[in-house]
């Protein structure tokens, strides 16, 4: 399928999706928005795919929502019910939302920041799983520069990844920080030289669909995005439930036998 933003490339279990308007960096404008929520729920549904790494060309990662659409923006937008539609009324609410679909994708998200990354662009990197960062990589939050507030649930998730004292100091002074201060701080994972950036990742993202079971990935993924609203006996009780249906699958049983035999693993995924 051809996309007018997006460049999507399938290298055997993975999905590399790359946002694909350099002369704006990347910023989101409808169409964009619209082809990656149908990209990365096209994704979650093939069960070829066991992880999916996003990626920006040129400059940037994404530099936000672009500009003049900014400009011309109608309050109402915001409301837009088209963008709150669930595809899958198993997975939970809070994840169904404009940006927070991530959170509701079975498989990993790996990011790839190549360079810039404000306002909405941060926002898509924090709703995602892991995320490597460029040398390069230049972050902002921006709203407050924009008149704006902490969009999107920003300020629900910014103080999980970075704590709250980074957090406030990150939304209230908008101000930039670089690929080791983001380092510092825990909003990335790891720095890597810009050459080698989305390599890195495409390599991590086959080594979680190679090596280890995709059954058991899209389990923890879920037992995390669920976490922070359950308490302690409500994860331990989700917990058991979930090792219990885990040892009587055939992923387990891979999982066992490929350690006994000394051998690379062959996961199902069931």
């Amino acid at each position: 399928m051809q996309y007018e933003t997006l460049e999507v490339d399938l290298q055997q279990y993975v999905a590399v999706v790359k946002m694909n308007r350099p002369d704006r960096m990347n910023a989101l404008n409808e169409t964009m928005e619209s082809e990656l929520r149908l990209v990365f729920e096209t994704m979650d549904k093939n069960e070829s795919i066991r992880a999916i790494v996003l990626t920006g060309e040129g400059r940037a990662f994404c530099a936000g929502m672009d500009i003049d659409q900014v400009a011309d923006l109608a309050p109402d937008d915001i409301r837009d019910q088209k963008w709150m539609r669930s595809y899958d009324m198993n997975r939970r609410s809070d994840y169904q939302a404009r940006y927070a679909y991530f959170g509701a994708i079975s498989k990993p998200i790996i990011v790839a920041i190549n360079g810039a990354t404000a306002g909405l662009g941060l926002i898509l990197s924090l709703y995602a799983d892991v995320r490597f960062c460029s040398e390069n990589a230049v972050f902002s939050t921006a709203f407050a520069k924009r008149g704006l507030i902490a969009e999107h649930g920003i300020a629900w998730i910014l103080p999980q990844v970075v704590g709250y004292p980074n957090a406030i100091d990150l939304l209230l002074s908008s101000r930039k920080i670089d690929s080791a201060e983001a380092l510092k701080m825990g909003l990335v994972s790891k720095v890597i030289p810009a050459k080698d950036i989305l390599e890195h990742a495409i390599t991590y993202a086959k080594e979680l669909s190679e090596l280890v079971s995709p059954r058991s990935t899209r389990i923890m993924k879920r037992q995390l995005r669920e976490s922070p609203f359950q308490t302690l006996s409500e994860a331990i009780a989700m917990a058991n439930d979930e090792m219990w249906k885990s040892l009587q699958s055939e992923d387990f049983k891979e999982g066992v036998k490929h350690f006994v035999e000394k051998r690379k693993p062959q996961f199902s995924g069931v």
